[in-house]
């Protein structure tokens, strides 16, 4: 793509708030957001986001900004989110290069969990608001009708094609986090492989901040330690390295879970898997999410008291 290509609006908004202009595309990428990677007239390298503007932004941003200030491996915000017509658009720092760590053994578990538990460090002493609603893989907590939240990409297809075992998954892992009356917090709600890159062991960049979420603390952990293997396709991680995963948060975090903690932990182990399975079901795809619920959602349940 070159210059000429971009969006209507992208030049004028980088000169507007960064006073610099692109004079060349690194790279685009299209999924829940549109990205532009862009070589600038003063010669840095830049990155701007946009997406939909549902309130999440401005506090995602924040959160980004925090973390990068801290020296936590995140890529840094030259903007604040900005309104531009319905999207949400802001800049960062580029930061490439740095590989997948891929695997989900219980010494790769505790690797990704130490990057989380850091995170999740840093994030506790940030006020901002909220920033709901929660992304959809990880809203549990929705008010639509029914167990799903509503989604019109998956709402509008056959639900007859999901399989009984993921709708009963989802239902029991549902009730059980809901029962509960934990306090919420900020947390990375797409902690998954391909969102992180490493130089060897030491983690480099850990991206998609767009993903944070604002849910119990064991719940969000529980997530990261059934998702954390995920590249494309996604799946689900062992039992054994999700029990890794949990273990060395809390060893690093330096408080043990209460038992409710632990089960909810296990429950919301399950729910984004459920939620893959759902999408590859009504979408013809891959069923490696469906199929490691079929195995492991037993074991899971049983561990969350669900």
């Amino acid at each position: 793509m070159s210059t000429d290509e971009l969006p209507d609006w992208l030049p004028d908004w980088c000169s507007a708030h960064l006073g610099d202009e692109p004079v060349g595309v690194l790279f685009v990428l299209r999924r829940m957001s549109a990205v532009f990677g862009l070589r600038m007239a003063s010669g840095r390298e830049i990155v701007v986001k946009a997406r939909d503007d549902d309130g999440r932004a401005a506090s995602c941003v924040a959160a980004q900004l925090w973390l990068a200030e801290r020296g936590f491996p995140c890529a840094g915000p030259l903007t604040a989110a900005v309104g531009v017509g319905r999207l949400a658009v802001h800049a960062e720092r580029y930061r490439p290069g740095g590989a997948l760590l891929l695997g989900d053994s219980p010494d790769v578990a505790a690797q990704y969990a130490a990057v989380f538990a850091r995170s999740m460090d840093e994030l506790a002493e940030l006020a901002v608001a909220p920033p709901l609603p929660n992304p959809r893989w990880i809203r549990w907590d929705h008010t639509d009708s029914g167990v799903w939240p509503a989604i019109a990409q998956l709402d509008t297809q056959d639900q007859s094609v999901v399989p009984n075992h993921v709708l009963d998954a989802a239902e029991r892992v549902r009730e059980r986090i809901l029962a509960t009356d934990l306090p919420c917090v900020l947390g990375h709600g797409d902690f998954e492989a391909q969102n992180l890159r490493w130089h060897g062991s030491d983690v480099w960049v850990v991206h998609d901040w767009d993903s944070l979420a604002w849910q119990p603390e064991a719940a969000l952990v529980g997530a990261a330690s059934g998702t954390f293997a995920s590249v494309s396709p996604p799946t689900l991680a062992s039992i054994e390295s999700s029990a890794a995963f949990l273990e060395t948060y809390q060893e690093l975090r330096g408080r043990r879970f209460t038992a409710t903690e632990r089960e909810v932990a296990w429950a919301a182990s399950l729910w984004p898997a459920a939620h893959n399975a759902r999408w590859e079901a009504v979408h013809g795809g891959t069923p490696l999410c469906c199929a490691a619920l079929r195995i492991q959602a037993a074991e899971r349940l049983r561990r969350a008291n669900a």
